[in-house]
């Protein structure tokens, strides 16, 4: 049964395989087969070439390729999409655009039903030649495998492994060399034959040339017989219809000349028309009036849906924000020693019921450094009688000091704030990886620390508008100033906000020049970005004032009323580039130690940061300046009143608190980063989170090793006073300290107005008018942009000798 089965399947697929050969014989089917080939390759050609210019778009859409949704720019859609992307970038690259030519060769060859050993043939050479250039494209362009493809990319990269680059270029040209010679029989001897053969082929094209002067004689006579012969072709047709109303008989022997005269005869009435039917017979053309095309849609609607929203970041499309593994760990784990919270509570109640005030409840808050006793006095207590038991509850605890909140903004009760004997670290990891932190939608959002209640506390920097740091030494501003910076890294692109830097100490923020062309900003003709020259940080402030009247300008043709609403209108491509809008990042100025700049420049430094404070909030300028010094003439009555913002360390005095945060509290903080925040009416109690110098660095160089800018961010041009002139200034108008001047400069080998200022203790006025006088005398040179001047004088002898020869 078995054998008959075996034969009964054998005589079931003879016929089978008859019928399909059959098929694949008739030859109708070869003709359809070989214009599906034909119009396939026309196809793949079409496909490929679209794909060259829309290949980095469509890339990312051929994972979705079953979506109705998703949409490609190939001119044949989502298949030639995908035909595309196998055969040129993971096949053969640019060498594949060959196969379309080799389709179409063999689909014609099948419809005109060619031979099949031509198709082979070609297909076997043709294939072999891919292949070549696959690899020899991958060799020029090593970093992409769009020219070479994957095949090629590949190839190349394992055959460099065992050949190197030199013995590759060797391989390559080897089977150039045989492909040509196997493939179209080139030898050199073949090579000779036809370059002789060109040479035979010019000489005589030369020798002909001359001889054809001696058959132009015998040529017009010919030539004019048959150009009659044209033109009486020529006219019978045009009157064959006057022939016919005038019928006559011709015999054979009628010479040419006779027909051309009849011809001549019969046209003379054609030719004398009257005026007005010649005016008739002339057409006038009408021009069409090519109607207005009309848009249905709105331009920058239609660019933004075929190429979406313009992303500033795209620049930098590849940049990592740092990781929170460079952050330290610490424990921070607030251990609740419950036998300190009851001693505490007993020493309040106690110290209270001596003054005969009673409570009726009291609750207590631990926080990271503070712990916060919330107390509900008696009915019948007043505040004030409690406020000015503050003394006496510190004595009581035994406590480094503390603060009476009377009463808690919002709530009913009374808060003692009593620190704690073993205070907890809080790190810049948690308030960074905080939900809170990371989840917010703010503009530019900033982890000071955490609260009393272990909150952490994150404030929009773009709403504060400005803030104002202040404290003693050693307090924690720069700290803060490092936490300030540290989550506006770990927050926002290189392209969404700008740092500008003043460090007069020059040692605080140094570390950040690492990330000069990532981060900061700087004037045009500065060579560091951190500015520590205090003529240099008037210089920036006045160009910042240039940028924010520039900045206001845009906003005002661009008709919106803030940086946020600017950019929104500029990523939706509303605005044209070349109207002169750009986006517009965010610019944070952070000045270390104003107190400083105040004692050496005075009014020039206040002036532009008055200003600032004024106008910038709108145009995404903010400020934050810090000071060890809180008196009234360094933090003046105008910068007080821009900065609601207020962020108070530890300071020694009620007068320094009150001038910081118009209220007490700030001189009964216990340092190490404990600071008081007022964003209005409330002021809380914080701990600052703590960011060390290594972690900085860590930071600062992860971000630095990543690709950037070519330059920082360039601020206007700003030309100050120091820039000397060029009129003679009369000996008799010199200042006095004119001698002094110069014997210091010429000592010192060193032309700037700094230099003046700090050794005979000047204003920034006085010193620039005397750098003026020195260099109209010849002792200086020019201004220089950030360099300091040229001393032309040598010595002390030749100053006295050019003085003296002056008669000064």
């Amino acid at each position: 049964m078995a054998k008959t089965k075996k034969t009964t399947v054998k005589k079931e697929r003879k016929p089978r395989f008859q019928k399909i050969k059959a098929f694949f014989g008739n030859r109708q089917t070869q003709t359809i087969i070989g214009a599906f080939i034909v119009f396939f390759s026309v196809f793949l050609l079409i496909s490929f070439i679209s794909y060259l210019f829309s290949w980095k778009e469509d890339q990312s859409q051929l994972a979705n390729f079953a979506d109705k949704k998703t949409t490609v720019k190939n001119l044949l859609g989502k298949i030639g999409a995908g035909l595309s992307h196998f055969f040129i970038y993971k096949s053969f690259g640019i060498s594949s655009l060959y196969l379309p030519f080799l389709l179409f060769f063999s689909g014609l060859l099948i419809f005109l039903k060619g031979s099949l050993a031509r198709i082979k043939n070609n297909w076997g050479w043709g294939i072999l030649g891919i292949i070549w250039f696959s690899i020899a494209f991958g060799f020029l362009a090593n970093k992409s495998a769009l020219l070479p493809g994957v095949i090629g990319f590949e190839t190349n990269h394992y055959l460099q492994q065992f050949l190197g680059k030199t013995g590759l270029v060797l391989a390559l040209l080897f089977l150039l060399v045989a492909y040509l010679v196997v493939r179209f029989k080139i030898t050199p001897e073949k090579i000779k034959k036809t370059t002789a053969a060109t040479i035979a082929a010019n000489k005589i094209d030369k020798t002909t040339s001359k001889n054809t002067d001696t058959t132009t004689v015998s040529e017009p006579i010919t030539s004019t017989k048959t150009e009659e012969k044209n033109n009486l072709d020529l006219k019978v047709d045009n009157i064959e219809p006057i022939i016919k109303e005038e019928p006559f008989t011709t015999t054979k022997s009628e010479t040419v000349e006779d027909k051309e005269l009849e011809l001549t005869l019969t046209t003379k009435p054609s030719e004398q028309t009257t005026k007005d039917e010649t005016t008739e017979d002339v057409e006038i053309a009408i021009e069409q009036v090519v109607e207005e095309k009309h848009v249905e849609e709105n331009l920058s609607d239609k660019i933004v849906k075929d190429f979406g929203e313009f992303d500033p970041t795209l620049e930098l499309g590849s940049y990592a924000f740092p990781t929170l593994n460079l952050l330290k760990d610490y424990n921070e784990t607030i251990s609740v020693n419950q036998e300190e919270l009851e001693a505490n509570k007993n020493r309040i109640v106690e110290t209270l019921n001596n003054y005969k005030i009673g409570i009726a409840k009291i609750k207590a808050t631990v926080g990271p450094t503070v712990t916060l006793y919330e107390i509900i006095p008696d009915a019948g207590i007043r505040i004030s009688k409690i406020k000015n038991l503050e003394d006496d509850i510190a004595l009581s605890l035994s406590a480094l000091g503390i603060r009476i909140i009377a009463p808690i903004p919002g709530k009913g009760t009374i808060g003692i704030e009593v620190p704690n004997k073993k205070p907890t670290m809080v790190s810049m990891k948690s308030v960074i990886s905080s939900a809170k932190f990371q989840e917010s939608e703010m503009e530019l959002p900033i982890a000071l620390g955490k609260s009393i209640s272990n909150e952490t506390f994150v404030v929009d920097l773009a709403k504060m508008p400005h803030m104002l740091m202040a404290g003693a030494t050693g307090q924690g501003k720069s700290v803060g100033l490092n936490a300030v910076l540290t989550s506006l890294l770990y927050k926002k692109h290189p392209a969404e906000v700008k740092f500008v830097l003043v460090d007069p100490k020059k040692v605080e923020l140094t570390l950040f020049n690492h990330i000069e062309r990532h981060y900061l900003a700087k004037l045009p003709d500065s060579e560091e970005a951190i500015i520590t020259d205090t003529t240099k940080v008037i210089n920036t402030l006045n160009s910042l004032c240039i940028e924010m009247d520039a900045r206001y300008d845009m906003l005002k043709l661009a008709m919106v009323r803030n940086i946020k609403e600017y950019n929104a209108k500029f990523k939706a491509r509303k605005l044209n580039p070349e109207n002169g809008h750009k986006f517009l990042p965010y610019i944070v100025l952070v000045i270390d130690e104003f107190a400083d700049l105040i004692m050496t420049a005075g009014k020039e430094v206040e002036t532009p940061i008055a200003r600032l404070a004024q106008l910038a909030r709108a145009i995404g300028i903010h400020l934050i300046v810090a000071t060890q010094r809180p008196s009234v003439n360094v933090i003046t009555g105008i910068i007080k009143a821009n900065f609601p913002a207020r962020a108070a360390f530890r300071v020694t005095s009620k007068i320094d608190s009150r001038t910081i945060l118009d209220a007490p509290g700030a001189d009964q903080l216990i340092g190490k980063g404990d600071m008081l925040y007022s964003g209005g009416n409330e002021v809380i109690r914080l701990q600052c989170a703590f960011v060390d110098t290594p972690e900085v660095e860590k930071i600062t160089d992860f971000i630095g090793s990543q690709r950037a800018y070519p330059e920082a961010h360039l601020l206007p041009e700003y030309v100050g006073e120091e820039v000397g002139t060029s009129l003679d200034i009369n000996i008799s108008e010199r200042d006095k300290l004119f001698r002094d001047a110069a014997l210091l400069i010429v000592h010192a080998q060193q032309g700037s107005a700094s230099l003046l200022q700090r050794k005979l203790k000047l204003g920034y006025n006085r010193a620039g008018r005397l750098i003026d006088q020195l260099e109209a005398a010849g002792i200086v040179g020019p201004f220089e942009g950030s360099k300091a001047r040229q001393v032309l004088i040598p010595d002390e002898m030749a100053l006295n000798q050019l003085l003296d020869n002056e008669g000064s």
